[in-house]
């Protein structure tokens, strides 16, 4: 087996023994939060924390994986080949960085192959001040009966409507529409909740424990599922701020090869979002200069993704579907966000290691 296959898993099982083994051999306790549900075979769920530094270390970068459930094969994979990184530790440890590995934000979708939590909440459109009236999407309201139709395999029918809202309106259009977020259908695609939901609690409290003695914090959060395939895209995950998105691009795009995207500007492959889950940072750690990016691995076409979001959220609807057919539609869904080979294995491992680097080398200048 290689040594990129190794670090990666096959279910979130495998993946969560592989980060505590990982994280026993580096010799760093781990924190266990544990989950409300069980997994997808009845397997215990938690978020997992490692912390590799001094507890009092001023400069704090963030590896967090499974924000997205099922994406979270991608990161923990990263994950696990960095704390088996003895060059990687020294270097962090000799510039005063310690380095907080939170591993399965949402280790609901994670086991169940699926992109959101237990509470049908996308994580990443579910930090808001929920006393404030929340953002509305027109949009999304025009597409959702088209989206989850009652049957699976959709129609002919229903696959003519798309296909001719997708030519009339364009594949950016159908797809800020519905990865935008919304908060009006609690069993539609990118529900962003009516309230915080497990995930984010749990994430706001690691950050207090971890984050509030440190003066500097990046944060990589690891993603899949847009751009080119084996790309890991460099996405500002931070306040449309000039100072956050200049550190950012000085760290991250030195090289002129992998630049710095934004929502911001129109010039990332994602659609401008709400509610995502970096404002946890600016709420719990005020006292920092945060910086941090999304790293989005690229996997197969955007339609490709979104059809294996719409089959994911018509299963959440028929939990009794039958099983051949369930196991299908988690088998699309998982190859929709984690490419099963080893050359993208491999250039996802060293992208993320080269983004670890520079953030390093950045909260160490």
């Amino acid at each position: 087996m290689s040594v990129a296959r190794d670090a990666f898993s096959s279910t979130y099982a495998q993946a969560r023994q592989k980060f505590l083994r990982a994280a026993a051999d580096a010799g760093l306790p781990v924190e266990a939060m544990p989950h409300p549900e069980p997994g997808l075979q009845g397997e215990p769920l938690a978020m997992d924390v490692a912390r590799d530094g001094h507890p009092n270390a001023s400069k704090l970068l963030v590896l967090s994986s499974g924000c997205h459930g099922v994406e979270g094969f991608c990161g923990s994979g990263v994950q696990v080949a960095m704390l088996r990184d003895a060059q990687l530790r020294r270097l962090a440890g000799d510039a005063g960085v310690a380095i907080l590995y939170i591993h399965a934000l949402n280790p609901y979708g994670f086991s169940h192959l699926g992109r959101t939590t237990h509470e049908n909440v996308d994580l990443n459109r579910n930090f808001h001040d929920f006393a404030q009236p929340l953002p509305h999407n027109e949009a999304y309201r025009e597409l959702h009966d088209l989206l989850v139709p009652e049957t699976w395999p959709p129609t002919a029918e229903n696959q003519r409507a798309v296909g001719r809202y997708v030519a009339e309106r364009g594949i950016d259009h159908y797809q800020a529409a519905i990865s935008r977020g919304q908060y009006e259908y609690a069993d539609g695609l990118f529900y962003g909740g009516r309230a915080p939901c497990w995930s984010n609690l749990a994430l706001r409290e690691v950050l207090r424990t971890h984050g509030r003695r440190a003066g500097r914090i990046a944060w990589i959060d690891i993603h899949t599922g847009l751009g080119l395939s084996g790309v890991g895209e460099r996405i500002l995950a931070a306040r449309d701020d000039a100072a956050a998105s200049a550190r950012a691009t000085a760290w991250w795009s030195g090289s002129g090869r992998t630049p710095v995207t934004s929502i911001y500007d129109g010039s990332s492959s994602s659609a401008f979002l709400t509610g995502m889950m970096f404002g946890a940072v600016y709420d719990e750690c005020p006292q920092a200069e945060y910086t941090g990016i999304a790293l989005e691995y690229g996997t197969v076409p955007v339609l490709e993704t979104f059809q294996a979001l719409r089959a994911e959220q018509w299963l959440r609807r028929h939990p009794q579907a039958p099983a051949p057919l369930a196991a299908a539609i988690r088998q699309q869904v998982f190859q929709a966000f984690c490419t099963d080979t080893d050359a993208w294995r491999e250039q996802v491992l060293a992208q993320g290691r080269e983004a670890l680097v520079q953030a390093v080398a950045g909260l160490a200048a």
